[in-house]
C-alpha cells in the first residue's frame, strides 16, 4: 500500500512539475510578446508616425497574463511570502507550523482570488477590449486561471517542500538543519 502511494506521490508531482514549467514557459513568452509589442508600439508612433491602437491594451493583457501564469511558479518554490524573520527566529516544529500556517492563509487568498476571478470573467463575458476587439472575458480569465495553477503548485509545495538552505552564520539559530 506504502508503494502504491508513493507511486502516486510521485505522478502527481511530476504533472505538477511540467504544468508549472509550461506556466511559468507561457509567463515568459507573454513577457517577450510585451517587449515585442512594446519596442514595434515605440516604433510605429516615433518612427513611422503610424501609432498603433491595439498595442497598448495587447501590452497590458499580455503582462496582466504573465503575471497570473508566472505566479504558480513563485508558489512551488516558496518564495511568494516570505518571513524570513520568523523563519530564522523558528526552528522544529515552530518552522513547520509556520509554514503551514503561511501556506494556508496563501491558499485561502488563493481560493478567494479564484471564485472572484470566475465572477468576474462571467459577468464581462459580453464586453469587448477596445483596440484589440476581442472579449475582456479572454483577459480576466488570467485571475482564476493563475490562481487554479498556483493552488497545484502551492498544495505540491506542502508535500514535497524544497531543501532548506543552510544559514550563512553557523552559529545562527536553526543553522544545523
Amino acid at each position: 500500500m506504502n508503494a502504491a502511494l508513493t507511486h502516486i506521490r510521485r505522478g502527481a508531482l511530476a504533472t505538477e512539475r511540467a504544468v508549472t514549467v509550461t506556466a511559468v514557459a507561457l509567463g515568459c513568452f507573454c513577457l517577450v510578446a510585451a517587449v515585442g509589442v512594446g519596442f514595434y508600439q515605440v516604433l510605429a508612433r516615433f518612427v513611422l508616425f503610424v501609432p498603433a491602437s491595439w498595442s497598448e491594451p495587447f501590452i497590458q493583457s499580455a503582462l496582466i497574463w504573465m503575471t497570473y501564469l508566472a505566479l504558480c511558479g513563485a508558489m512551488r518554490t516558496g518564495t511568494l511570502i516570505s518571513v524570513d524573520a520568523l523563519k530564522k527566529a523558528t526552528t522544529g516544529h515552530a518552522r513547520h507550523v509556520l509554514r503551514l500556517a503561511g501556506a494556508g492563509a496563501i491558499l485561502i487568498l488563493l481560493w478567494i482570488l479564484l471564485w472572484q476571478g470566475i465572477s468576474i470573467v462571467w459577468r464581462v463575458r459580453f464586453q469587448t477590449i477596445a483596440g484589440l476587439g476581442v472579449p475582456a472575458s479572454y483577459v480576466y480569465a488570467a485571475l482564476p486561471a493563475g490562481a487554479a495553477l498556483s493552488i497545484l503548485a502551492l498544495v505540491a509545495h506542502v508535500i514535497d517542500p524544497p531543501a532548506e538552505e543552510p544559514d550563512a552564520d553557523p552559529s545562527a539559530p536553526g543553522a544545523a538543519l
